[in-house]
């Protein structure tokens, strides 16, 4: 199976609709979960990541829009970042401002968010969540807060190569993580950040994370 194109088109056809899996380093593949992530909202969305968003709010990799647009309509100052073109478009259609930007280049109002969201695994954009995290403290205002989705207790800290497939079509490789309920702290730590709080809800976990003191 040949690679036909770059990561983010493959994230583009998976926006717009394609059939896509993920395939990781060992070739095992699942779903990309595009109708859950371009479906309104649920409970656990809500309890998560909108409602304690109650002031200026980055959802880093936005994709379609519905965390970001949902805060958007609840008047608070939002805005998506992603690399796909269609990701942005969607969340546009939501009424939400969305950029394409990458989270390691210039962002508006860096230094000014109070909340950074990194939601459906995106603390693994990059395959280096320590740089990602180091990151969000630029972005965040001080006394801001990253609120991060991570996986289940003794997943750990993995690194590894993922591609997407697209109806048959393998992308070019791109770097990913994932970190478990027992190696947050570890990673927040070496980024500068400590956890303040950690929820179970629904099956999901996150991680609050705010800038440790100087």
């Amino acid at each position: 199976m040949s690679i036909a194109f770059d990561a983010v088109s493959a994230y583009d056809a998976a926006f717009a609709g394609k059939l896509t899996h993920v395939v990781d380093h060992i070739g095992r593949a699942q779903p990309f979960e595009v109708g859950q992530w371009s479906s309104a909202p649920d409970w656990v969305d809500r309890a998560l990541f909108i409602d304690p968003c109650d002031a200026a709010t980055i959802d880093v990799g936005c994709g379609p829009g519905r965390l970001v647009g949902e805060i958007a309509a609840r008047k608070v100052p939002a805005m998506g970042i992603d690399v796909s073109t269609e990701a942005v478009r969607q969340t546009r259609v939501r009424g939400a401002l969305a950029l394409r930007r990458d989270v390691f280049g210039l962002i508006p109002g860096e230094g000014r968010w109070q909340y950074a969201l990194l939601a459906d695994g995106n603390l693994g954009i990059g395959g280096d969540p320590v740089r990602l995290l180091t990151r969000m403290r630029d972005v965040l205002t001080p006394g801001g807060h990253v609120i991060a989705e991570v996986a289940d207790d003794g997943a750990g800290f993995v690194r590894e190569r993922r591609r997407l497939r697209v109806e048959g079509r393998l992308s070019a490789h791109f770097e990913w993580a994932v970190v478990g309920l027992d190696a947050i702290d570890a990673v927040a730590g070496q980024a500068g950040m400590r956890v303040v709080t950690t929820r179970t809800v629904g099956g999901r976990h996150t991680a609050t994370m705010e800038r440790m003191a100087a």
